[in-house]
């Protein structure tokens, strides 16, 4: 089943460890080129969802300049959620490029 953009932006910033709630706003936002600014809200109704699924886990909480932060890491279920998911994606760009260089008068490789 192919991810909606916000999971698989909050499962690409967990394979490169664990983060904290803000770390994970700020990584989609940069991951996304901007496109893509998730609420707090979200964020942690996604991760709730994510974590009942077995692709994400709590990774412990830390006090940071008088704030509790929570962490999450990713699974290896989740590891495999989302390279399923890249291989998806590369499928489908790669038919994509391949139809695009057939159109006359479009230079595209």
């Amino acid at each position: 089943m192919a991810l909606q953009e916000p999971t698989f932006l909050i499962l690409t910033s967990l394979a490169q460890g664990r983060r904290h709630g803000y770390a994970l706003i700020k990584d989609a936002e940069a991951l996304s080129d901007g496109r893509v600014t998730l609420k707090v809200g979200t964020l942690y109704a996604a991760l709730d969802r994510l974590s009942t699924e077995g692709l994400v886990a709590p990774a412990g909480e830390e006090v940071v300049d008088g704030r509790l932060r929570r962490f999450y890491e990713l699974t290896e279920e989740g590891a495999a959620s989302l390279a399923d998911e890249v291989e998806r994606m590369r499928s489908l760009s790669s038919r994509a490029a391949a139809r695009l260089s057939q159109r006359p008068g479009l230079a595209f490789a």
